[in-house]
């Protein structure tokens, strides 16, 4: 008797990874926020090439910035940029790099927790082993219930996502100045409780204050740094775990082509694009 002829296995996208892979991507995510005095530093990439060069210039992980995708796609930042556009962008960063990828996935892409859920789902599918998930103008008890839907889409994938809960009192300058410090910390424990593995608190920079944030809790505070923060050795002393650059990368190179533009255009020199990324070593990146 003939043996059935053994039936290929389905084929699989562009950007899917075995889960065991992802899932130690994960872990060693996680690790990289767990060593005191040397926090995970993030400049932030908005597409596969800045993702590629950050990773060649020796980052431990690559996260997208929300701003920089959306303007790279065509869309202004703040949830303007709709889910299947986003994850297409992170599948594709998550599949050219070998570093962990989180994702910056803005307010979730969704107007209910039960919609956060499926982007998450729809995220790790598209390999990111970590996402910042913002509040913005949200209630505290609006966001937990969106941050236990994110965590509830990880658990179910079997991914330990780390899942960066962003506070924006601080940012926005929400509710009066005074409070805004006890009223940051209180949202932080909330969304600790509902499943967040860190908090991000953009806006702050005052050590005293960054200190006061530390000591309120036991999981990595991630802060946003530019001209005038205080130094990565500052911040390391002062206990915080990760340090991103947001938008502020893809800003810059948008101003190179801004400069260069306005010099070509009155000057008619080119000084401007002096110190670009050598064209056979950007080509480099994508032919491993």
């Amino acid at each position: 008797m003939t043996s059935p002829t053994a039936q290929p296995a389905p084929a699989q996208p562009a950007s899917a990874q075995p889960v065991s892979a992802q899932h130690e991507k994960a872990t060693l995510l996680h690790s990289l926020h767990r060593t005191p005095g040397a926090p995970l530093l993030l400049p932030n990439a908005w597409d596969v090439a800045s993702a590629l060069v950050i990773e060649q210039a020796g980052a431990s992980a690559v996260a997208t910035t929300s701003a920089g995708v959306a303007w790279s796609l065509g869309f202004p930042d703040g949830d303007a940029l709709d889910r299947d556009r986003a994850v297409e962008l992170i599948a594709r960063v998550a599949a050219a790099v070998r570093v962990p990828v989180t994702a910056d996935i803005e307010g979730g892409f969704a107007e209910s927790a039960e919609g956060v859920g499926e982007t998450v789902a729809a995220v790790i599918a598209a390999g990111a082993v970590g996402v910042n998930l913002e509040d913005g103008n949200r209630t505290p008890m609006e966001q937990t219930g969106r941050i236990a839907a994110a965590r509830a889409a990880a658990d179910k994938a079997g991914i330990p996502l780390f899942l960066n809960a962003r506070i924006d009192t601080f940012l926005f300058g929400l509710g009066e100045e005074s409070g805004r410090l006890q009223e940051t910390i209180g949202r932080m424990h909330a969304y600790v409780g509902a499943g967040a593995d860190g908090v991000f608190v953009p806006g702050v920079t005052d050590p005293e204050t960054i200190a006061a944030l530390v000591a309120a809790i036991d999981v990595p505070l991630n802060l946003l740094v530019g001209p005038g923060a205080p130094t990565v050795a500052e911040l390391a002393e002062l206990g915080v775990s990760r340090i991103s650059l947001g938008g502020a990368v893809s800003g810059a190179a948008y101003a190179v082509a801004r400069r260069a533009t306005e010099e070509l255009l009155t000057a008619g020199t080119y000084e401007s694009v002096a110190g670009a990324v050598p064209h056979n070593d950007l080509n480099s990146l994508f032919q491993r």
